[in-house]
């Protein structure tokens, strides 16, 4: 079992480039919250995906870019860590980092971080790479992926 406060879900491969890191600022809304003003547990999916949109469309793996190529990228793995609430109307910010992989598949690690720096949620999903059409996994890396992987190994994402 991995440890619950693990601000590492992947392990890094050495040699390849830092993750690509992408942050968006959100307030807890009215209607995130339950009856008690705290965010309902539901609703962290939901800033995971807000962050990992962001970044897709900074690496060139944004769900355009993946229906313009033929592709999908469901979500295989998902999992989250709840480490302190969120409260309404509090700030935060979600912190979604593409970590390198060799494969056809995108694993993304999500990082809920409040205003005083504490963490109150971390988790990742991974997501496998398939041709849109036929529905069938990718066993080779598709262009897509590899050219978001030759502008990172570049320094595009710094």
């Amino acid at each position: 079992m991995r440890n619950r406060k693990a601000k590492v879900y992947f392990e890094r491969v050495p040699g390849a480039p830092d993750p690509a890191v992408c942050e968006v600022k959100r307030r807890c809304r009215f209607s995130e919250v339950d009856a008690m003003a705290i965010v309902w547990h539901g609703r962290y999916a939901t800033f995971f995906e807000e962050a990992s949109a962001e970044l897709g469309r900074k690496v060139g793996l944004s769900y355009r870019d993946f229906f313009e190529s033929g592709l999908r990228a469901p979500i295989v793995e998902f999992h989250i860590d709840y480490l302190q609430p969120l409260y309404l109307d509090e700030e935060f910010i979600v912190r979604a980092l593409l970590i390198w992989h060799e494969g056809a598949r995108i694993n993304t690690e999500y990082h809920i971080v409040k205003q005083d720096g504490t963490r109150a949620a971390g988790g990742y999903t991974v997501q496998l790479l398939v041709d849109a059409a036929t529905g069938d996994p990718c066993y080779v890396t598709p262009d897509l992926l590899a050219t978001c992987r030759d502008r990172w190994k570049a320094g595009a994402f710094r």
